[in-house]
């Protein structure tokens, strides 16, 4: 009845931190469904290897960008503009983490680990609206997704004090962000739980077997599960969503039980 209401065919993509991990699924999982995408990373060497492997599937283009700077979050999205005249999709997806015991944490790791969290993805969908809205159509409109973290959701069992705190910013960013861009641009955010990742290598060495046995599904998120979700919330199938965050997590956010 809906053929293509979860089509992403002929749309473009712009995925933040694209180069690995969760960006790197999502940037797959865009090109297999038929969407051009540009990926951007601070190394040009991690670019270069990416669009290389990423171009069996599909029209790729990686532009190095340090996401802190704003300089270069600006010559990023001038760079996309050259080489199209519309964005469909933003997937803020770009992150940095940091971990210490409570009494060591550092200043420092709230100024590097807000900037490329939180301030990056507002930053980049204030300069890329006009691509946005180019894009946009009046029962399709433009799409801003948010990376977020189950860690964001629940409280974490270790020291990420300042990436904590920064998902859930950007969980209420995603909020306020819907309700400013509407009704030209929607914006979601993915909560994910554990995925494999460079980011979660330290924590699934230590704790993986726990977090698998906690989980209602007992795996971890693989990369068809953070694709489909994206390529869902890029697509026609929510048309009438925002303001949403989505955990993806195997239900260990949703499904905890207390015992008292």
């Amino acid at each position: 009845m809906f053929p293509d209401l979860f089509s992403i065919a002929g749309r473009t993509a712009l995925v933040t931190g694209g180069t690995r991990g969760i960006g790197y699924m999502i940037a797959e999982g865009y090109l297999k469904a038929g969407a051009r995408v540009f990926i951007s990373s601070r190394k040009p060497d991690a670019c270069a290897r990416a669009q290389k492997e990423l171009s069996e599937f599909g029209d790729v283009t990686a532009v190095p960008s340090d996401v802190r700077d704003e300089r270069q979050c600006r010559e990023l999205i001038e760079e996309v503009a050259r080489r199209t005249d519309r964005l469909d999709i933003l997937v803020n997806n770009a992150g940095a983490t940091w971990g210490a015991a409570f009494d060591d944490f550092p200043a420092d790791a709230w100024d590097k680990v807000l900037g490329v969290n939180l301030k990056a993805p507002f930053l980049l969908t204030q300069l890329a609206r006009p691509l946005l809205e180019a894009a946009s159509e009046q029962d399709d409109p433009a799409r801003v997704i948010n990376i977020g973290s189950i860690d964001g959701l629940i409280v974490p069992g270790f020291g990420n004090y300042s990436y904590s705190a920064s998902k859930a910013a950007v969980h209420h960013l995603t909020r306020h962000l819907a309700a400013e861009l509407a009704p030209a641009i929607l914006v979601n955010a993915i909560a994910p739980g554990p995925f494999p990742s460079k980011m979660m290598a330290a924590t699934l060495d230590a704790i993986g077997e726990r977090l698998t046995a906690a989980s209602p599904v007992r795996r971890i998120g693989r990369t068809e599960d953070i694709a489909g979700a994206a390529v869902y919330l890029a697509s026609r199938a929510t048309a009438f969503m925002t303001g949403a965050v989505i955990p993806l997590d195997g239900g260990l956010s949703t499904t905890v039980r207390i015992h008292v």
